[in-house]
């Protein structure tokens, strides 16, 4: 996390809030990643990550705010796509849901495998999936409960667009985000790990001489 990451994060936040389409579903759709840099930064000595896991946090809060600006119905680009592609919706939601696997995927292995929780291979695999699944079906209950809560606000928040099975595709989306994660970034992920221990261990050796 350096300047670079700090000045993309707050330029984009900058930008993103600045007469959005609604600010109530502003809010819903940012502080996500709101919470995510306090995150980062309360933990950065303590537990630091690869740079691939901040560079993809960094996306993913990117993501998340220009949804948040224009709402994940009415992103441009998107709208263009549709009419390009003959689309009956705008499909940036799927985008948001297939880096809500993707994103946490990284972000799970890195936990556990530096903290040694489980060995690297089939579990290993098997268990993030199954942490971006139910990463996604919270999100999925959040938007049903903000639903139940404030109808003005859900149509927004949700972005179902009319269409009937959009909860489950939104699910399935995540899902195959964390697949392709593991798969693509695997060998990426492990090389920087090892940086990491590295560098750990060599910084561990010049405070104990």
């Amino acid at each position: 996390m350096g300047k670079g990451w700090y000045l993309t994060f707050t330029a984009v936040l900058i930008w993103s809030i600045i007469k959005p389409r609604d600010y109530p579903t502003w809010v819903l759709e940012v502080s996500p990643a709101l919470i995510a840099v306090v995150i980062l930064i309360w933990t950065k000595k303590r537990f630091p990550l690869t740079a691939l896991t901040y560079q993809l946090i960094l996306l993913h809060c990117v993501i998340l705010m220009v949804g948040g600006h224009y709402t994940y119905a009415e992103v441009p680009l998107f709208d263009y796509f549709r009419e390009l592609f003959g689309w009956q919706r705008n499909h940036y939601d799927k985008l948001g849901h297939f880096a809500q696997g993707f994103v946490p995927a990284i972000i799970a292995r890195e936990i556990l495998i530096r903290r040694q929780v489980v060995k690297d291979g089939a579990w290993l695999f098997f268990i993030i999936v199954c942490i971006c699944l139910s990463i996604s079906a919270l999100y999925e209950m959040l938007e049903w409960w903000v639903a139940l809560y404030s109808e003005e606000a859900a149509e927004a928040f949700l972005g179902t667009q009319g269409y009937v099975w959009d909860t489950q595709s939104d699910m399935a989306v995540a899902m195959l985000g964390a697949i392709v994660a593991l798969l693509v970034l695997a060998g990426v992920h492990d090389r920087q790990l090892k940086g990491l221990t590295h560098n750990a261990q060599r910084s561990q050796a010049g405070a104990g001489q």
